[in-house]
């Protein structure tokens, strides 16, 4: 592509997010160094204005503000404006929703960053307005003031060091204690907010409690299980997660589904069902592997999201009118629907009705209800889909997919993580790298240390059912499970066992970041799929690794206990059923049967 900073290049983009601003007025331009060199040799400042493709707010911008055709001449005439989609660069996303957390006291996207030519951050913000409202200056008038404080300023001459911080070391008797102080009581989940589904925190739960047996820990995780299961996240006609809840209560969610959380979802809900044989459990992963296939399967992988919004209007896809309902369902589907969802003629989402669950039970004819209403949603127009695919996201979805064999023991779920690991190999792959994004027959996006630490970790899942040498895969693993292990290595800092997020040359080292929501952190996930791999291949892996503060950092913990041994490490000539093992055990290849754990191995 050449560089023409006198149109909008966006059209020329791969990403399904960037191309939507292909017809906004303002010049945009991908993130590049020739775009960067331009500033510096017009010493204009930088708008960078991050988001993605199935963002609500990102969608309002869009219309608004970058649509004004006032807002765009100023902005072409004073500014390098630039666009970028924060799921095929993390480094550039991180950096800057950083500084915005740290001027701010919080972020989130659309997130539009102002900086000097020389890539110092002067200002960040989210949303913007065209007109003054919700609080807010108009866009225009932020832009005005930006211009004036780069003129009257003298600008720094070298780019700013951006250092994530480090987890807070925390004695392990008292991550129980800070998980109790964070968590609603009342509703479920943590925090007093809006309420995003806590993947690792669950998951860390989960692990724990194999080792150290607590009530108080059990009743919460069982509590936010049961609560997401019945709740507005949950979508109860077609399977799957929204993203999260606007409300504490968990009622009304902001529709989009990433892949990402049907993934964890995938995982946690697995296990869930194998450590406590909750039916519900096992249903929740059933619906969700429907809901992968039907809605999010593209060619072997899983495309990246579903939108908020159809035709502009969010939850459109999934809300329904009273009257809709009576004018579709007989009179005992309309009693049925009392029984089992919160209805009313006036709706809980403007004026409309999203399906809560009122009971878990199993209802007579609930199935056949479920489907009609299914049929009823796919008369109605469908949300835009992001299909590119993503390596991390993939994988996690392929660790869910394992896990959900494991304790429900249905094939198809093991069979169907290996086509995600085939179909990885043949178009994430090009010229010995692993390619972060596919899009459109071509791979693009750089390489990423989640993507490796993702695809590392999910090698190891599949290695362990595929290990023994009768398996006609057994090489094959092997070699890519060895081959992950050297190519991860790229990504460390030797000189204080740090790790860099990305190796991409037109941004700064942007160090990886070990912060586990909304999913687990590149840093996390690198320790645990290193050690899960050290482990099965007979290499060191114990160390003295120090646990974190408690929910933010609880990914982090399960590497942390996996490093210090509280994992039962069981070898064995042949596999052992998974149903028969604590949650917290990996299984490896060898002559005699034993079982590692806390430090010491025994005979079993």
């Amino acid at each position: 592509m050449v560089f023409d900073i006198s149109r909008n290049a966006l059209d020329e983009a791969l990403s399904p997010y960037l191309r939507q601003h292909s017809d906004n007025p303002i010049n945009w331009q991908e993130w590049t160094q020739e775009a960067v060199d331009h500033a510096k040799a017009t010493n204009k400042p930088l708008l960078v204005s991050v988001g993605y493709s199935t963002c609500h707010w990102c969608h309002v911008m869009a219309r608004e503000a970058f649509s004004d055709k006032t807002i765009a001449d100023f902005l072409n005439s004073n500014f390098v404006p630039i666009k970028v989609d924060r799921e095929e660069r993390p480094d550039i996303d991180s950096t800057m929703m950083s500084y915005c957390v740290k001027i701010n006291g919080s972020g989130g996207w659309p997130l539009n960053v102002f900086l000097t030519p020389n890539l110092i951050p002067m200002h960040a913000m989210t949303y913007g307005p065209i007109e003054p409202k919700y609080g807010m200056p108009g866009f225009l008038y932020i832009l005005h003031r930006i211009k004036s404080h780069y003129e009257q300023n003298d600008s720094p001459t070298n780019p700013p060091i951006i250092e994530f911080e480090e987890p807070k070391s925390t004695e392990e008797s008292s991550i129980a204690r800070q998980l109790k102080a964070s968590y609603d009581k009342e509703y479920g989940g943590f925090g007093q907010a809006n309420k995003f589904p806590s993947h690792s925190s669950n998951l860390f739960m989960l692990y724990y409690l194999e080792v150290n047996p607590n009530q108080d820990l059990e009743k919460m995780l069982v509590k936010n299980l049961d609560t997401m299961f019945l709740s507005g996240l949950h979508d109860h006609i077609q399977g799957g997660f929204y993203r999260y809840t606007v409300d504490r209560k968990w009622q009304i969610p902001h529709f989009e589904k990433m892949l990402y959380d049907q993934a964890m979802h995938l995982w946690v809900y697995s296990m869930a069902y194998g450590k406590f044989k909750n039916e519900n459990y096992k249903m929740v992963v059933e619906n969700l592997y429907r809901s992968l296939e039907e809605t999010f399967s593209i060619n072997g992988l899983y495309s990246s999201a579903l939108d908020a919004d159809t035709d502009h209007e969010e939850g459109l896809t999934y809300v329904m009118s009273y009257s809709e309902l009576e004018n579709s369902l007989t009179t005992d589907e309309m009693d049925l629907m009392a029984e089992v969802y919160e209805i009313s003629e006036m709706g809980n989402f403007e004026g409309k009705i999203h399906l809560i669950r009122k009971t878990s039970e199993k209802l007579p004819g609930l199935i056949d209800l479920n489907q009609k209403l299914l049929d009823l949603r796919h008369k109605k127009p469908q949300p835009f889909r992001d299909e590119k695919t993503l390596v991390s996201w993939n994988s996690l979805a392929g660790i869910g997919l394992i896990h959900s064999f494991r304790y429900l023991g249905d094939k198809k779920y093991l069979n169907r993580a290996l086509l995600i690991l085939d179909t990885i190999l043949d178009k994430h792959f090009s010229e010995d790298k692993l390619w972060r994004s596919y899009y459109e027959g071509k791979v693009h996006g750089g390489q990423y240390l989640h993507d490796h630490a993702s695809f590392l970790l999910f090698l190891t899942y599949l290695y362990e059912e595929y290990q023994y040498p009768k398996d006609s895969n057994y090489s094959k693993f092997r070699g890519l499970l060895e081959n992950s292990i050297a190519s991860i290595e790229q990504f460390r800092i030797e000189k204080n066992d740090g790790w860099l997020e990305s190796n991409s040359t037109d941004f700064h080292q942007v160090p990886a970041q070990s912060f586990d929501h909304p999913i687990p952190s590149s840093v996390s996930l690198a320790r645990f799929s290193l050690a899960r791999a050290n482990a099965l291949l007979d290499l060191d892996y114990l160390t003295d690794t120090e646990f974190a503060s408690a929910h933010n950092y609880d990914f982090y913990n399960v590497a942390s206990m996996f490093e210090r041994g509280l994992f039962h490490i069981i070898t064995n000539p042949k596999q052992l059923t998974w149903k028969e093992l604590p949650m917290n055990s990996i299984q490896k290849l060898g002559k005699s049967t034993s079982d590692c754990y806390k430090g010491s191995c025994r005979p079993i």
